[in-house]
């Protein structure tokens, strides 16, 4: 038996532990246990000694670390231990087998430096570590593998940034670095690899612009690299990649128009998800030729105008999201918008259509008889209106000669030039009188918070659109200095400049009498406090949602600091000045004390914010 060189029982259901005698096996060089129900651990002086050339655990029970000497001779081809529990370190003497052709060690528990693990492999062609805990940085060496085809590092913990070395591994086809803490820009080189079809570098830190000649990956199919930190516009490169079939760029800080272009991609099928970016200007008509297309998701950008009705003819489509854009007009037909729920229409200006939940575009239909019943109905609503402006004319000039002279003062704000500019919902799709009538003039029922700073009430305009509305009296604060007057300007600025997912959204604001109001988007979870502290927070809260609350904050702040012209300090992050979506998303609010530093300021601010939340430093609070 110790000159035993094969030994193959793979896909025998055999079960227990690996005798220990298996290590006397002295000529042994072909090792098959894969697709069994072996568990405990392996030898540890299993390998020692030999010229192992083809070794395989995969897909059984084990456990504990690999043999640290598993591949002495250095002949080690093919090495599979993937779908295991194996932890600690990779046998060292795995960074010299030259040789290796196939590793498989993805499923388990491995952990260590990858640079320490691996070496250069020029004749490699299949690695696949995911799913482990192995950190450190990504070595140009992995440049001089040149006959790679497949390489997964995903669901690591490597860090530093993609070497442009890995443009030099011009057999690679199917590339995943996904869900790491890979910083730095994309490189360009990997433009170069022209036999890539698959594509995975999201949920990383990556930064920078997308560069323009991964549209040179002719054999692309599949593109993510959603959930990191991408900036500029997408370009309009990318429309070469004739056989693409999925392309995720969610969750990033893209902005810019969508190219038109993208609806050259006629052979999209699984996925087009653009949400959750800074997406500007209209819906490209020429999306509509994607009509092999099975989901589409354009939720959460700044995109405006309609829908184009184009895209009924998008037979494919299963599921769309446009949520939380400032979106108009009618909802196309077709399956896909028909049949999906409100939420995916949710938060845009005043869309209609056939869609439950969502106002209807036309309350009527033709005909004669209609045609009657309409002229019946506008001389009817013109009388009706006749009758409450001859009214609503007769009760000001009453409440006009009672105002006391305090009260005839017009707050000055309302004549500067600055204000004027900035007026109510200057899109028009909703005026002042539409949130008077939508909160009953302002009636404490639809009331929803109280401060220092005024009342919020929550307002559900006729369109459907809900917005809360904070309600500023003047009397309280007294005569409005010109200081005071600056610090409102400022505050308004800072609201409506800002363009970011994570920071609320302003809609408008005016002045009336003795009051000032502010206007913005509703977030139905309320604040993180009352989150939090409620009973919905112990049972949803979990430490994952808590991280994306976090996460929301920091790409707040860091927006506010790093990508504004001038930098917004907020001065007052509390519990009670995060808001959350329905999906837990954070919106970043309450710039009340908030300051802009002009290039000629410093970072040195009077003391702000709420007390308990502030920086402990006498002389002023800094927000690094």
């Amino acid at each position: 038996m110790t000159a035993l060189e094969v030994l193959d029982v793979n896909t025998n259901n055999l079960e227990g532990e690996l005798p220990a005698t298996i290590t006397l096996l002295r000529n042994l060089q072909y090792l098959a246990l894969f697709d069994n129900n072996f568990s405990g651990t392996v030898p540890p002086d299993l390998g020692k000694g030999l010229s192992l050339t083809d070794a395989s655990f995969a897909n059984n029970s084990f456990s504990g670390e690999l043999p640290q000497r598993l591949c002495d001779g250095l002949a080690l081809q093919n090495f599979t231990a993937n779908h295991n529990n194996f932890s600690g370190t990779l046998p060292p003497c795995l960074k010299n087998c030259t040789g290796l052709f196939r590793v498989r060690l993805e499923g388990n528990h491995f952990t260590g430096d990858i640079s320490e693990a691996f070496g250069v492999h020029p004749g490699l062609d299949y690695l696949d570590v995911s799913g482990s805990e192995l950190t450190g940085r990504l070595s140009s060496d992995w440049g001089k593998c040149t006959n790679i085809t497949r390489l997964h590092m995903d669901g690591n913990g490597l860090s530093g940034s993609i070497p442009a070395a890995f443009g030099s591994m011009a057999s690679l086809q199917d590339l995943s670095l996904a869900e790491n803490n890979l910083t730095g820009s994309v490189p360009p080189e990997l433009g170069q690899l022209s036999l890539l079809f698959s594509l995975n570098l999201s949920h990383n830190a990556l930064s920078g612009s997308i560069p323009a000649n991964l549209g040179n990956n002719s054999k692309l199919q599949a593109v993510d690299l959603s959930g990191n930190s991408l900036t500029g516009t997408i370009p309009s490169g990318l429309s070469k990649l004739s056989y693409l079939i999925f392309l995720d760029m969610s969750k990033n800080k893209l902005s810019g128009q969508i190219p038109g272009e993208l609806g050259n991609l006629v052979q999209l099928q699984r996925l087009l998800d653009l949400s959750s970016n800074s997406f500007s200007g209209a819906i490209p008509s020429n999306l509509g030729k994607l009509t092999n297309l099975q989901k589409l998701n354009l939720s959460h950008n700044d995109l405006s105008g309609p829908i184009p009705a184009g895209f009924s003819g998008m037979s494919s489509l299963e599921t769309v999201d446009f949520s939380y854009n400032r979106l108009t007009g009618k909802i196309p037909s077709g399956n896909a918008f028909q049949n999906t729920s409100a939420d995916a229409y949710i938060g845009n200006l005043g869309l209609c259509g056939n869609v439950q939940g969502i106002t209807s575009c036309d309350l009527g239909s033709g005909g004669a008889s209609s045609g009657h019943h309409k002229r019946i109905v506008i001389a009817t609503v013109v009388s009706v209106v006749g009758v409450v402006l001859l009214a609503a004319l007769a009760a000001c000039v009453i409440l006009l000669c009672r105002r006391r002279p305090r009260e005839q003062k017009v707050l000055e704000a309302n004549t500067n030039d600055a204000f004027e500019s900035m007026i109510w919902e200057k899109e028009g799709k909703f005026t002042f009188l539409d949130i008077v009538n939508a909160t009953d003039n302002f009636k404490e029922t639809f009331c929803i918070g109280k401060g220092g700073f005024g009342t919020v009430y929550r307002a559900e305009l006729a369109s459907g659109q809900v917005v809360a509305v904070k309600r500023f009296h003047v009397a309280e604060t007294g005569d409005i200095s010109d200081v005071s007057k600056k610090s409102f300007e400022n505050e308004i600025k800072a609201l409506t400049e800002v363009r970011h997912r994570n920071i609320v959204k302003l809609h408008g604001f005016c002045t009336s009498g003795d009051y000032m109001y502010l206007v913005y988007e509703y977030l139905e979870r309320g604040s993180l406090a009352k989150t939090l502290y409620g009973d919905e927070g112990k049972k949803k809260l979990d430490w994952d949602v808590r991280m994306k609350v976090i996460q929301g904050v920091a790409h707040a702040l860091a927006y506010l600091h790093h990508d504004c012209n001038p930098p917004i300090v907020h001065r007052d992050i509390t519990l009670n000045n995060i808001l959350l979506e329905s999906d837990f998303e954070p919106r970043l609010c309450d710039f009340g004390t908030a300051k802009l530093l002009g290039s000629a300021s410093t970072n040195w601010t009077s003391v702000a914010g709420s007390y308990g939340y502030m920086a402990p430093d006498n002389e002023g609070d800094r927000e690094v």
